[in-house]
């Protein structure tokens, strides 16, 4: 319950970032939605924005509070973009893809001026890697890639449904969960598993991340790249 008080806090802190006339990315998440649910107030309210959802989930939620839609088809930059993360350390690198939604999460902020991440206090670390580094990686080389993730040191599983079924992202794909332990350099990891045949996409976020609010209570702490 604190969690979620201090996940609101967060994503209502990120609204100023928001502007009338912006196209905003809408991240996935348990942060993110909160931000997502604030956000279609405010169009309710008049706000003149268009959303470019991250996944099938946030796009269901913003339709389902009448957020006008756009595409990256019909739109290759985003004003802004307000996402959660697994992890943040001091650099504002991020471990992202708890949610399964990390490729299109990416590819978002590529895209975006200025990408906004919201995050309770649990989610600041000293080094990044407590959390299990999620890569996206195609069916047909799974067992490949899950070995040669192995023979960098970490731990891997496949991210499975509560029924025991590989786990699908939104491109069909699926998910290997990396156990790594602290990662000392994710510079170099990220360079590693980005050359890796059979990855599409992995978890960490370098570079990317503008600002991060970090809600402690009812106390918003305000990080900046």
């Amino acid at each position: 319950m604190a969690n979620d008080l201090e996940k609101e806090a967060a994503a209502r802190a990120s609204l100023r970032f928001v502007r009338d006339g912006h196209v905003v990315g809408l991240g996935t998440g348990s942060t993110a939605a909160f931000f997502i649910r604030r956000l279609g107030e405010q169009a309710k309210n008049g706000f003149r924005i268009r959303g470019i959802p991250t996944s099938v989930r946030s796009r269901e939620l913003a339709l389902s509070l009448k957020i006008p839609l756009t595409t990256l088809d019909e739109c290759q930059e985003i004003d802004v973009t307000v996402d959660g993360a697994d992890e943040v350390d001091p650099e504002l690198r991020l471990i992202k893809g708890g949610g399964g939604a990390l490729l299109r999460e990416k590819i978002v902020a590529s895209a975006t001026k200025q990408l906004v991440i919201v995050a309770d206090a649990t989610k600041r670390v000293a080094v990044l890697g407590k959390f299990p580094l999620p890569v996206e990686v195609i069916p047909f080389a799974q067992a490949l890639v899950s070995k040669r993730i192995t023979g960098l040191g970490a731990k891997v599983t496949l991210r499975l449904e509560p029924g025991g079924k590989p786990f699908v992202t939104d491109e069909n794909n699926h998910i290997l969960d990396c156990h790594f332990g602290q990662i000392p350099d994710a510079d170099g990891l990220a360079r590693q598993l980005s050359d890796m045949p059979g990855v599409v996409e992995h978890g960490l976020f370098i570079g990317m991340a503008s600002t991060v609010l970090v809600a402690r209570g009812s106390e918003i702490t305000e990080l900046h790249r």
